[in-house]
């Protein structure tokens, strides 16, 4: 922004108020909104902040966006505002980038560990006050295949060599001699690779090409013993094809954050699988997050409003933002 007047500012928030707004109340107007006030807040606005992350409110009241300049989402994932007509227009579209990669790197970790050393089971047992001696699985030397190789696929990348597992990746370019991954496969040669991972993590951004990648043929691919976990989006899964493949031990379990479906309806099979552990869309949720999430907007409209350049611009057509940005 190069004007001297004060900007107009709308937060979409949910149900939830952002904390630390007040220094950004002090030089702009801000409007809170819902979604259903979020056409009138719209109009004149000139940046819009997508607190409320995950909502798909934003196409429908889209034709109320006439100054709009900037599109600011507080989440790493992108795909709920990349509709074809943000995709065409001039609005520049920039994304949390940097909030959740560790968090989310130590939820993955932990989830294999809690996979290995077999902890819902005891867990069980101890609810059931039964003593059962089992023996578990060590993570060193097992191999993990990280399909996404942003900067949450590197955070998990780095943390699972340290703990002891042979790490490769999944991206859009194969190369050899990647700092954190090491050999990146190509995703469109997924299926030849995954027969050689232990744990195979699911972090790709969601895109027209990632969309259900995870199907029956990818399954089928992985090893028996195999274990997937999913902390990126539940539509890269074909949610049906994983439930058959868990009845019939095509692989051993999955982790999931993550679902096409959100909340996860109560009747849905994988809630009753002593193999599948499942959380509610939170592995990268920690103790601050929202604050982190509010400064990192709150650096980039410091920038908009100076007229200098913004952080994780994404590329609307590739739909995340590009490496090296």
């Amino acid at each position: 922004m190069t004007d001297a007047r004060t900007p107009v500012l709308t937060v979409f928030r949910g149900d939830e108020h952002p904390p630390d707004m007040g220094p950004i109340e002090d030089v702009a107007e801000v409007r809170y909104t819902d979604a259903a006030g979020l056409s009138d807040a719209l109009r004149g606005a000139d940046a819009l902040f997508m607190y409320e992350f995950l909502s798909t409110a934003l196409p429908s009241a889209w034709h109320a966006a006439d100054r709009l300049q900037w599109l600011h989402i507080a989440a790493a994932g992108v795909d709920p505002v990349m509709f074809p007509e943000l995709r065409a227009s001039d609005v520049v579209l920039t994304n949390s980038r940097g909030v959740f990669d560790d968090s989310i790197a130590e939820y993955v970790l932990g989830q294999i560990l809690a996979f290995a050393k077999d902890m819902p089971r005891s867990l069980r047992l101890q609810d059931e006050r039964t003593w059962k001696h089992r023996e578990t699985e060590r993570i060193a030397g097992t191999s993990a295949l990280v399909v996404g190789t942003g900067p949450i696929g590197r955070a998990i990348a780095r943390m699972l060599r340290a703990a002891g597992l042979r790490v490769s990746g999944a991206g859009r370019r194969a190369r050899d001699d990647d700092p954190d991954f090491g050999t990146v496969h190509a995703t469109d040669r997924l299926t030849d690779h995954l027969p050689d991972a232990d744990y195979v993590v699911a972090i790709a951004p969601l895109t027209d090409q990632t969309k259900g990648m995870f199907d029956a043929r990818a399954f089928a691919a992985m090893k028996p013993s195999a274990r997937f976990v999913n902390v990126g989006r539940g539509e890269l899964v074909v949610t049906a094809d994983l439930v058959a493949a868990l009845r019939a031990g095509d692989i051993a379990g999955a982790a999931l954050d993550v679902f096409d479906t959100e909340p996860l309806p109560a009747d849905h099979p994988l809630w009753t699988m002593d193999q599948v552990l499942i959380s509610p869309h939170m592995s990268g949720d920690v103790v601050g997050w929202r604050n982190e999430l509010v400064a990192v907007f709150a650096e980039n409209f410091r920038r908009w409003r100076a007229g200098e350049p913004l952080r994780n611009v994404v590329d609307k057509q590739l739909g995340y933002v590009p490496s090296g940005s």
